[in-house]
């Protein structure tokens, strides 16, 4: 893969600035595991075993969409410490002996032990699949030998038992990648007992978040016992043992979860979360945790993989130029915890600065898990199902697939999407072939005009894949046109009176900094304040006509500029800037996404209506 465009660039600042700097500024990512059994002992937060499995998972992902030979090299050295630092009897976290998957530590408050090796089994797993690396694959397989004889069993300890189980159940979904790898059956006979601990209870309250049997019921995520965001990591085994059992029940309850989600808790920046938890209200105006949006997109991936619904591809797309994209510094040195649609935006350093600790004084639950979300490109941009090649992805890039023995297809896009509409495809089998390609038509493109070469245009339906077949040559080039004409989405709830305005992909906000010139001198807005208004961030801002929705593409000449400026009219003759929401904020001015429009239609956002949904509740 070769990414361009902005995406390409914050690839490129997040390997530099982050991945390649970020274990030796921060050496107790690894040192932790070193010196757990020697006094003193470290004052850690509750997860600071995830620090390392998180890294690493993005780490490989965000490899295996830049092929960058300086992080490889890093990351097999860093992966040489860390499976070094495993104990004889299988154990890598950083609790000492007494309390080794116990989930509590010395002082009697719950850990998260069992949740930190999911991460360092899911990072040692990928970087096994990368580099075939078998010292990465034993490492993780000792995890998963002392987990079955820790917790398998009826005379074992019940892991429901040992507390915070929308996080410690989390194993279920690793053990079921590593079963598809290893074939042991006692990693299996664990993952079907922590499925049945998900209906786990006592003294008649809900001891997990019974995820199976709710969805099947009808519930919606935000209904469950344990709607925290966390869950979402061991909801995904659900999907891992359908394709292994071939048990449907395993399937409708994944697909039911994810549309209860995507109708009722997806945010209008592709977001995930109201204060770390499902609320069954997108409107809401908690924290959207970067962790959580992260785990959205992992869900997500599992889904397209499961149903092949390009419904699926547009919400991954919308969750990356928006809101992954707006948890990055552009210099790719920064994230945060929390990307709001209306307010401001704040580095995770300062907002959770409490996980900070000697050694580790950059760390924290988001820092360490941010990059996933751009590397995980490497696992929905361009797939493959039976007929041929499916390609989600759009924006300056080149991407190569060996698609069967003998035979591989180079797709090359010139573009400046999403800014612009406009996408020229090169098709370059390495011999010519006969195969499908398949071309993601977003819900919202309504009118979409594709050809192949100099040929007759093709019929392309919104909400679908658009498939190709015919013998593929070198030369062979299509032209797609998306429609990029502005959307709404009317809001409710906290956001009642307001609209999102989206671009194609991309949603519009009001950034303070590029609106100075209609600032009032005479009413100066303090933002400093203890009591944050986050529906208007205490802008005044002109309401835009919906009758003139028209917008003009402008420049921005001064430094730091962002990746689109939009100007409108609003209903009192004054011009009003929107930016894209990836760069609102960026310099610290407070913004807003949910906008003023005076006249607007009635709408709602696609999703919400839940026109697609594979299995009616």
């Amino acid at each position: 893969m070769q990414i361009g465009g902005f995406v390409g660039d914050y690839l490129t600042g997040i390997t530099q600035q982050w991945l390649l700097v970020a274990p030796k500024a921060n050496p107790g990512m690894l040192e932790m595991f070193r010196d757990r059994d020697r006094s003193p002992l470290r004052e850690m937060v509750p997860w600071a075993g995830e620090f390392s499995g998180k890294y690493l998972t993005g780490a490989v992902q965000v490899l295996r969409t830049t092929a960058d030979p300086a992080l490889k090299g890093w990351l097999k050295d860093f992966v040489r410490i860390l499976v070094s630092f495993q104990d004889t009897d299988g154990y890598l976290g950083p609790w000492p002996k007494p309390h080794r998957l116990t989930n509590s530590n010395s002082a009697g408050q719950h850990t998260w032990d069992t949740w930190g090796h999911y991460h360092n089994m899911t990072g040692l797993l990928l970087w096994y699949e990368e580099t075939r690396d078998k010292d990465a694959l034993t490492c993780a397989a000792r995890i998963a030998d002392l987990l079955c004889e820790t917790y398998l069993g009826a005379k074992s300890t019940r892991l429901v038992d040992t507390g915070s189980t929308e996080m410690n159940l989390a194993p279920a979904h690793s053990l079921c990648i590593l079963y598809r790898k290893t074939k042991n059956e006692r990693y299996l006979k664990l993952v079907l007992q922590i499925v049945d601990e998900f209906a786990a209870t006592e003294n008649g309250e809900p001891l997990a978040g019974d995820y199976l049997q709710s969805a099947l019921d009808g519930k919606e995520f935000f209904q469950t016992p344990k709607p925290r965001w966390e869950s979402l990591h061991p909801i995904m085994a659900l999907a891992e043992l359908y394709w292994i059992t071939g048990e449907d029940r395993y399937r409708v309850a994944f697909e039911r979860i994810w549309w209860s989600i995507v109708m009722l808790d997806r945010h209008n920046n592709g977001g995930f979360s109201s204060g770390e938890q499902a609320t069954g209200n997108p409107y809401h105006l908690a924290a959207i945790e970067s962790c959580c949006t992260i785990a959205w997109t992992a869900m997500s991936v599992e889904m397209l993989k499961l149903t092949g619904n390009p419904i699926v591809a547009d919400e991954l797309e919308l969750t990356l130029f928006n809101s992954i994209v707006g948890m990055h510094s552009s210099t790719g040195h920064w994230s945060t915890y929390d990307t709001p649609m209306n307010g401001i935006r704040r580095s995770s350093a300062h907002t959770i600065v409490f996980q900070s600790r000697e050694g580790t004084p950059e760390l924290n639950c988001c820092s360490v898990n941010t990059p996933r979300g751009f590397g995980m490109l490497s696992d929905w941009s361009l797939m493959k199902d039976r007929e041929g090649l499916v390609l989600n992805y759009y924006g300056p890039s080149t991407l190569t697939a060996r698609f069967k023995s003998g035979l591989t297809v180079t797709l090359t896009q010139e573009t400046e999407y999403p800014l612009d509409g406009t996408i020229a495809l090169s098709v370059k089998p390495s011999e010519s072939a006969v195969f499908a390609l398949k071309l993601r038509i977003p819900h919202w493109s309504s009118e979409t005009h594709v050809r192949i070469n100099d040929e007759p245009p093709l019929n392309a339906k919104a909400g679908s894949y658009l498939q190709i077949d015919r013998k593929w040559k070198a030369g062979d080039k299509v032209h797609l046109t998306l429609d990029m004409s502005l959307r709404l989405w009317s809001g409710e709830q906290e956001c009642e009176g307001l609209t999102s305005i989206y671009r194609g992909p991309i949603l519009l906000a009001y950034d303070h900094r590029y609106n100075l010139k209609n600032a009032k001198a005479d009413t100066p807005q303090i933002r400093d304040v203890k009591e944050w208004d986050p529906v208007s961030c205490m802008l005044d801002i002109p309401p835009i006509d919906a009758q003139k929705l028209q917008s003009k593409r402008v420049q921005w000449t001064d430094w730091l500029p962002p990746q689109l400026l939009l100007e409108f009219e609003a209903a009192n003759g004054e011009s009003v800037r929107l930016c894209d929401f990836g760069s609102a904020g960026e310099a610290g001015t407070p913004y807003c996404s949910w906008l003023p429009v005076k006249g607007c239609p009635e709408t709602r956002e696609f999703s919400r209506e839940n026109p697609l949904r594979t299995h009616p509740v």
